[in-house]
């Protein structure tokens, strides 16, 4: 029989989950959730699709899939997307198959969405979502860090702010909340939320194959 290093712990099969992070734009959930990619190899980012233009800083298939309001359409009306929402004017929206391909393979999976996209989620996927909102420390600190970015117009960021008010409003919905009052400790934050919640015991279906091959070991 081949040997393997790999402990036990890791060859007990789950269902991957769907770390569903929103925030008010600025408040840090697009920073915190590059860093997860970065650094946990065990997330990959759902890439969603937009009708809105693409910025500067921003790659084709990395960052969004940039497409046409006729191509959106398209993919609305033939239910190959998991959730779609309009968001300061534009439409953003989680293509269905790569997502349930990851949860059925054990993969987990990172959405970077509004309080629009996680409730549709919640409806379609729910016990496979684990879902975190990201506060700012004040109003005051969001303008800054939207002023900051440098990459809206005067008009977006008092329009991201005008809206900013009523996503907040949705954090009860969320089953966790983070300040950003500090980025390392929000990042700490929710690096932990991510480990306990892949512990779950209904997520880690392979654990009944595991209890009982425990139970059926025989002693000398």
């Amino acid at each position: 029989m081949p040997q393997t290093s790999e402990l036990p712990s890791a060859r007990i099969k789950r269902r991957g989950l769907m770390l569903v992070l929103s925030s008010p734009s600025g408040a840090g959930k697009s920073t915190i959730a590059r860093n997860l990619l970065e650094n946990d190899h065990g997330l990959e980012l759902s890439v969603s699709v937009t009708t809105r233009q693409r910025r500067p800083s921003e790659i084709d298939g990395v960052h969004y899939h940039f497409v046409t309001m006729r191509e959106f359409e398209r993919m609305r009306e033939t239910d190959a997307l998991l959730e779609h929402a309009a968001v300061h004017g534009n439409f953003y929206g989680t293509p269905r198959e790569p997502v349930e391909q990851a949860m059925a393979e054990g993969r987990d999976m990172l959405f970077d969405i509004d309080w629009q996209g996680a409730e549709q989620l919640s409806e379609k996927m729910r016990a496979d979502i684990v879902s975190i909102f990201i506060l700012p420390p004040s109003m005051a600190e969001l303008k800054q860090r939207l002023k900051r970015r440098a990459e809206d117009s005067d008009d977006t960021i008092a329009m991201r702010l005008a809206n900013a008010r009523n996503e907040i409003e949705h954090w009860r919905e969320y089953d966790y909340v983070v300040v950003n009052d500090d980025l390392d400790r929000a990042y700490g934050a929710v690096r932990s939320i991510v480990a306990a919640e892949r512990l779950r015991r209904d997520r880690r279906h392979g654990l009944f194959d595991f209890v009982s091959g425990l139970l059926d070991e025989k002693l000398d």
